[in-house]
């Protein structure tokens, strides 16, 4: 628009200039020149505000692009808060394994003590530390689907077996793993229905919190950490379970 004003100005200059030659009139007092100064002067105000605008237009882009990069941020921020909740829950996971793998690798009568096992073989046939011991395995090596389908039948297979309770918690942990926690939940349960004096309802009961808490029954999951600190004080299932109740204060649930 600018430049379009300007190769006017100069046309009508061009012309003036023609017309002064014959003319006596002194161009300073001259209408035409006097309103082509004018034209100018209003023409450079234009330009000013164009100028004012292109650097708005600017400034304006560059809060919208601040504005998308702390949007940006803020999800970054959620990713790697949920990263480290799902880091979480297999420390958990594993912290258990750990234990438990080195009392039951450790082999003979001095593993099956520490794990309470009371093995039975029956001829060729895969007794059911044999079984548990491969079904958790495949826990242990994080092939999760495999794990729940042994724990399944090792407990179909065996279910007088003292490593029953173990089974049962296991499979629960699994389901739980692979995100099914209703499932998980009802595995979990039935730990403490039907062992309820099985070293493994601490974490029975923590996991019935924690599936609770997943399945957004937020009174139902405080009940039951707040049942396990006070049955279970000492434990470190009962440490888990204060966190995540003062997770659960820190959200107003």
């Amino acid at each position: 628009m600018s430049i379009r004003y300007r190769a006017l100005r100069y046309v009508v200059l061009a012309a003036l200039a023609v017309t002064t030659t014959a003319c006596v009139t002194p161009p300073e007092q001259d209408p035409t020149v006097q309103r082509l100064t004018e034209i100018d002067g209003r023409l450079l105000r234009i330009e000013r505000v164009m100028s004012n605008q292109s650097l708005l237009d600017i400034a304006q882009r560059n809060d919208a692009l601040q504005n998308e990069v702390r949007v940006l941020r803020g999800q970054v921020e959620e990713l790697q808060h949920s990263t480290e909740a799902n880091r979480n829950q297999q420390r958990e996971l594993y912290a258990d394994l750990d234990k438990r793998l080195q009392a039951v690798e450790g082999g003979g009568a001095t593993a099956a003590a520490a794990v309470g096992v009371g093995s039975r073989t029956t001829g060729n046939t895969v007794d059911d530390r044999a079984a548990y011991q491969a079904a958790f395995d495949q826990l242990k090596d994080g092939k999760y689907d495999q794990a729940v389908n042994g724990f399944s039948k090792f407990l179909a297979a065996y279910p007088q077996s003292t490593l029953a309770d173990n089974a049962q918690y296991w499979l629960g942990e699994g389901h739980y793993v692979l995100k099914d926690y209703p499932q998980a939940l009802r595995d979990f349960q039935t730990v403490l229905q039907k062992y309820p004096d099985s070293r493994k309802a601490p974490d029975a009961l923590l996991k019935v919190g924690y599936c609770q808490y997943e399945l957004k029954n937020f009174r139902d999951a405080r009940d039951a950490l707040s049942k396990l600190v006070q049955q279970y004080p000492e434990t470190g299932s009962a440490k888990l379970a204060q966190q995540r109740l003062a997770k659960l204060d820190g959200e107003g649930r």
